[in-house]
């Protein structure tokens, strides 16, 4: 029996097509195989063959790095227009930061 082939149109970055069209290249592979390689993959294991993982926020990204460098928060007090107060005998770094940035 022959199998029947079908076509799939994507449309990609070409920036992302040209990298890994160069990458597949290098591994002797070209981009219909590749693509024909990844949907055998999902279908022998029942899923995508690599774990998505959700991009953590910016706020998430701040949070991570202050808590790497053991920076301890701390709670400003703000005027009616909602700027930060900052003391700047009892929190210099802040202070300095606010001014110099």
């Amino acid at each position: 029996m022959v199998a029947t082939k079908s076509y799939v149109n994507v449309k990609i970055d070409t920036a992302v097509k040209e990298a890994a069209a160069m990458l597949l290249d290098r591994m002797g592979i070209d981009q219909t195989t590749a693509i024909d390689m990844f949907y055998r993959q999902i279908i022998a294991e029942k899923r995508l063959p690599f774990q998505p993982v959700v991009a953590p926020t910016l706020e998430e990204q701040l949070t991570e790095a202050v808590a790497k460098k053991n920076i301890k928060r701390v709670t400003l007090d703000a005027d009616e227009n909602g700027y930060a107060i900052v003391d700047k005998d009892k929190h210099p770094e802040i202070y300095d930061w606010a001014v110099n940035g």
